[in-house]
């Protein structure tokens, strides 16, 4: 179970690769690889600003993913994600879940994406053609997280 905060892209391949080496116990892994949008609700974003505090983040995710292992089958997960100014297209997290069985994984995923939407601290700005924009919670990404309640 690992937990990675950077500001360096990553490969999800080559994350895949490391987390399953060697492993003969997994028979289903499940990733998710969040971007960055050139839109976000109904204006155009040229890029989006990730801020957080080291240590406390850190901290906070590795939280979320002992939620996830307390509540799911999985044998091995990954949660890496970015901070600092990425452009539309670049990789922003990811997530990797492994299980013995295709369902555990896939639920543990989705759990994890969801919480990590909404209680993961980060702070985004989006650079727009009105200036920068801090992002606001949305009611749609708090719902799928109460779901898990």
């Amino acid at each position: 179970m690992t937990v990675r905060v950077q500001r360096d892209d990553f490969d999800p391949g080559a994350e895949l690769d490391a987390l399953l080496a060697g492993r003969k116990d997994i028979g289903g892994v499940v990733s998710f690889v969040g971007l960055v949008r050139d839109f976000s609700d109904a204006r155009n974003v040229g890029a989006l600003t990730l801020e957080h505090y080291p240590g406390m983040t850190e901290k906070a995710l590795a939280a979320i993913e002992a939620e996830a292992l307390s509540r799911f089958d999985i044998q091995a997960s990954l949660i890496v994600h970015r901070h600092g100014r990425m452009e539309p297209g670049e990789r922003i997290v990811l997530v990797i879940t492994a299980s013995a069985h295709r369902g555990e994984a896939f639920r543990a995923s989705e759990f994890l994406i969801d919480w990590l939407k909404t209680r993961a601290p980060f702070w985004k700005s989006e650079d727009t053609p009105d200036g920068p924009q801090w992002v606001e919670a949305r009611a749609v990404d708090d719902a799928a997280t109460e779901r898990w309640s």
